[in-house]
């Protein structure tokens, strides 16, 4: 449209001045979106995949990072209802769990998560991905029986619970801890490394969190607290000692991400596929 005067056509028609615009940085962004010389593969294992606009978000902040990388991503999506097709996710490069409400496609995402932990597949679990990761990390170490409370209000251990202050709720529509929070990050870890910060902020959408009362025991057997609240009591990432990519975050990321900035972890995230997809193929 810039090539065809479009604006300068504008701008008389609304007898504004004329100034010539510095597009540089799009056409940038732009050449950098089509590049197809490497592709990789994102497993998205999500419950509402037949309605990909649910999922616009982290679709297009994907779309960011692989540009951000200097390579295509393609996207396959894989039904959290369905027990995983290990034959179909063997070929994808990374995998991704993405947020949502209800008991509805756990068991996919749980079974996605022991897939991860057990070949080693970068997997990046968003908001309920995060808190399934924690889930099935426990009953694979000893806690038979974890769950958060929403899926299973007496589960024996209950990793994830809802938080204190809205226990004695009745009306949960609106009680959502909701907007920017502020999470500080641990040193050495995939996000401090990602963020190069000590402290970010982030968006969020949830009302079940973290148990602490378990965080000793978690971390006892080889999950990391990459992030928590600035007070130390929120656990807002959890990452896995020995596994080439594996992060989980309680907030959600990809409504910060842009085309002109796509979002830090996003672009580790996609790195770790490039990386896993170079694995594979020497």
């Amino acid at each position: 449209m810039n090539s065809e005067n479009v604006g300068d056509y504008i701008l008389k028609r609304l007898k504004m001045d004329a100034r010539k615009p510095d597009l540089y940085e799009w056409s940038r962004i732009v050449d950098a979106l089509n590049i197809d010389e490497f592709r990789v593969t994102v497993g998205i294992i999500g419950k509402y995949v037949e309605l990909e606009d649910a999922y616009i978000s982290i679709r297009e902040a994907l779309k960011h990072a692989a540009a951000k990388n200097g390579v295509k991503v393609d996207i396959e999506w894989i039904k959290a209802e369905e027990s995983l097709n290990i034959d179909r996710v063997k070929d994808f490069d990374a995998l991704l769990i993405p947020g949502g409400f209800g008991e509805r496609g756990i068991s996919g995402k749980l079974e996605t998560v022991r897939y991860s932990i057990e070949n080693k597949v970068p997997l990046f679990g968003i908001c309920l991905g995060m808190q399934c990761m924690v889930i099935e990390f426990a009953r694979m170490h000893g806690l038979d029986g974890a769950n958060s409370t929403e899926f299973d209000k007496d589960a024996k251990h209950p990793v994830i619970h809802i938080m204190k202050e809205q226990k004695y709720v009745k009306n949960l529509g609106g009680t959502m801890r909701l907007g920017a929070y502020p999470c500080k990050l641990k040193e050495g870890t995939i996000a401090h490394t990602a963020y190069k910060e000590a402290a970010v902020s982030e968006r969020h959408r949830h009302r079940y969190e973290f148990n602490n009362d378990y965080r000793q025991k978690l971390q006892d057997e080889g999950m990391i607290i990459a992030g928590t609240s600035p007070d130390d009591l929120l656990v807002e990432i959890i990452e896995l000692k020995d596994h080439p990519w594996f992060l989980g975050c309680q907030f959600h990321p990809e409504f910060k991400s842009r085309p002109n900035k796509a979002h830090p972890i996003f672009v580790s995230f996609i790195k770790a596929a490039i990386e896993n997809k170079k694995r594979r193929e020497m």
